[in-house]
């Protein structure tokens, strides 16, 4: 029981690194969020922006990584 317990927050800790890291160099990765599958609507006083190619490729690279390492 214990060694379960050690193992869930090891790899929450694992995740939490990871989610930092990400947040941390995001800006720096120039296609991020600037993908031609991404939708931005600007009109006056409204900005509608949905990153929709950015979070696919973001979901296909988190389920490779996780059935790689399964």
């Amino acid at each position: 029981m214990n060694g379960d317990i050690g193992r869930a927050f090891l790899i929450l800790g694992l995740i939490l690194v990871a989610a930092g890291l990400i947040i941390s160099f995001a800006p720096r990765i120039p296609w991020l969020g600037k993908m031609p599958g991404d939708i931005y609507i600007r009109r006056e006083n409204f900005t509608f922006y949905f990153p929709l190619a950015t979070s696919i490729i973001i979901s296909l690279l988190i389920s490779f990584l996780s059935r790689f390492f399964r």
